[in-house]
């Protein structure tokens, strides 16, 4: 389903039309509150959305949904008369994935809707661990924690694939330290939260996944307790 929020009524009826017409559900929205009434009822799959609003800005709106963890990696397209390249960059800065100026041509339209849905559906297909905001791939050694790479070491990096690979899992400190260290735990050391505590601050916000099970280990989870 893609959603276009968009006021002016010819150019919604229009997308909407040629949309369905192309064999793509689409739905359309005037104002930013029915639009998010209906995102509360089903999530699209990707958000065509003006800038310039009534009751709220596109931007603005755009911002409201990457800060959202089950939004935030909506494929979002902005539509607007705003053509400037300072307004562009503005845009693609905030989180738009494309950007297309007023007046557009519907079949470009269209062609750029279906790239993008590709792109998402290859990135989808990529072996991918996420959980909220934090995403790991463990074929390329990369972890990104609300949209931005963090930079971690081998050890770093090891640790943090075995918990976000098996979520809500309970693993011991001796179960950690044999799985990415290769030794015995001795009781003493104290490896794995010192690794813990690096992880925490160098993920930010997405730090607060790991959780400690007093008594036992750590775990990583989304739930909020």
């Amino acid at each position: 389903m893609i959603y276009i929020l968009e006021d002016d009524n010819s150019i919604r009826e229009l997308v909407v039309y040629s949309l369905k017409n192309s064999g793509m559900d689409a739905m359309g929205f005037e104002r930013p509150s029915d639009l998010w009434k209906q995102m509360e009822k089903e999530k699209p799959s990707l958000l065509l959305l003006d800038i310039m609003l009534p009751e709220e800005d596109g931007l603005a709106i755009l911002q409201r949904l990457r800060s959202r963890p089950e939004t935030h990696r909506l494929p979002i397209i902005m539509l607007t008369a705003k053509s400037s390249e300072y307004d562009k960059v503005k845009g693609l800065d905030a989180g738009a994935d494309d950007y297309v100026v007023k007046p557009f041509g519907i079949m470009e339209l269209i062609s750029r809707i279906r790239a993008l849905l590709r792109r998402v559906k290859e990135d989808k297909e990529e072996n991918c661990y996420s959980v909220q905001s934090l995403e790991v791939y463990p074929d390329k050694h990369q972890v990104k924690a609300g949209g931005e790479t963090v930079e971690l070491t081998l050890k770093e990096f090891e640790l943090l694939n075995l918990l976000i690979s098996h979520p809500e899992m309970v693993f011991t400190r001796e179960q950690i330290q044999d799985k990415i260290w290769g030794y015995a735990f001795d009781g003493e050391s104290r490896t794995v939260d010192v690794h813990i505590r690096t992880l925490r601050q160098k993920l930010g916000d997405c730090g607060k996944l790991i959780k400690t099970v007093r008594g036992v280990g750590y775990r990583l989870s989304g739930e909020e307790k």
